[in-house]
């Protein structure tokens, strides 16, 4: 017969999460659903430095210092780590309400806005917040259903609000926000650095090959392992990305480096929360570069609010085939656990059949009493007794 099992299954609350965000080893890592731009980033920087470690480096130390290759090492490395951080930590995620709270908050704005009539626009969810004297205005989330703090944004992409908000980056494959901003500016600065030193190092390399064999005999001179492709060639290639990336990430750096002077994010800058019409004054800046930086970049770290790997138990039924007593006279199997052991797991309980009963009505005519009545013996015992 079929019994049925309740079973406790382990869930982690980020398989749970709301948001179009995925998560690899056991919700560790949190990362936008769109990396493909990802990919290329780390093909190109890999793809760079392999390059100059494995041709140009080798002949540089020889020549020059072999500090060079060093240097760059120390670069590369310190770049990859910071945006493999950026990449997989989580942003500042704001987690949505829940039913009680929104409903809670719904109750709130109705009593605050009272009742709207009939074909009327409703006004516009916003409290008034101040900060060092500015009024900030906090903006309803109809996706989260929460009023988002101060500087917090809601991003389509991710479909998430995060707080301190920048931009959404798809090179580095996530948001960034107030937990990895820094990390992020980290990474591009690096990744200046770094395009800028294979970039030169790439151009003095030509330059030493070209005096000592000319330049066309450099552009004709083949290593021994790639017998079908100029030396030179390669690092003709090297120089052409970092050309075209030189420009656009040195110019990133650049514009952020302002951003952080100013205590401003780039999607504050775009909307012109503090240089419009109203030349509204930043009530997040310190009037002082120094002080900026130190708040931006050295600032305590807050924690995660999404308790990703929290637990959540969720039962489940499953219908298990065990056999069970029918009846007296039914033989089970012998026991083999004895006293006080228990079956690992979980265990099944069967159902014990009561044994049937033979009832007044089934037992034999001479046999049949009512209750109180004495047995009396039949006459054919007497006259066995005579």
């Amino acid at each position: 017969m079929s019994v049925m099992v309740a079973r406790k299954k382990v869930v982690r609350k980020w398989e749970k999460l709301p948001g179009r965000n995925t998560f690899c080893c056991d919700g560790r890592i949190m990362m936008a659903r769109q990396k493909g731009i990802f990919y290329l980033t780390l093909f190109l920087i890999l793809g760079t430095c392999a390059l100059f470690f494995a041709f140009e480096c080798r002949y540089l130390a020889v020549q020059l210092s072999p500090a060079i290759p060093v240097f760059a090492a120390v670069l590369f490395l310190f770049a990859m780590a910071t945006l493999l951080r950026t990449s997989f930590s989580d942003p500042g995620v704001i987690p949505r309400a829940l039913p009680d709270e929104a409903a809670f908050i719904e109750m709130e704005i109705e009593a605050t806005n009272g009742t709207v009539p009939q074909g009327q626009r409703p006004p516009p969810r916003i409290k008034n917040f101040q900060i060092n004297n500015q009024i900030v205005k906090l903006k309803y989330c109809y996706t989260c259903k929460i009023f988002r703090p101060p500087r917090a944004s809601h991003c389509s992409i991710c479909d998430n609000c995060v707080e301190r908000f920048d931009h959404h980056c798809p090179w580095v494959g996530n948001c960034v926000g107030k937990r990895n901003y820094r990390y992020f500016y980290l990474f591009i600065l690096s990744l200046s650095l770094l395009t800028i030193y294979i970039f030169t190092f790439n151009i003095v390399y030509v330059a030493l090959k070209s005096l000592k064999i000319g330049f066309l005999n450099t552009l004709k001179e083949t290593p021994g392992t790639y017998p079908s492709m100029s030396l030179t060639v390669l690092t003709v290639l090297e120089v052409l990305i970092c050309f075209f990336t030189l420009w656009s990430v040195v110019g990133l750096t650049g514009f952020h480096t302002f951003l952080v002077a100013l205590n401003q994010t780039t999607n504050e800058d775009i909307k012109g929360s503090w240089t419009g019409k109203n030349r509204v004054q930043n009530p997040y800046s310190h009037g002082n570069v120094v002080k900026n930086c130190c708040e931006v970049l050295c600032g305590p770290l807050p924690p995660s609010v999404l308790d990703r790997r929290g637990i959540l138990q969720q039962e489940e039924s499953t219908a298990q085939e065990g056999s069970c007593p029918r009846g007296p006279g039914t033989q089970g199997p012998p026991a083999t656990q004895g006293p006080g052991q228990a079956q690992e797991g979980h265990s099944v309980l069967c159902p014990q059949v009561p044994a049937p009963s033979v009832s007044d009505t089934e037992m034999p005519e001479e046999k049949q009493r009512t209750p109180g009545e004495l047995p009396v013996p039949s006459p054919d015992a007497g006259r066995a007794e005579h």
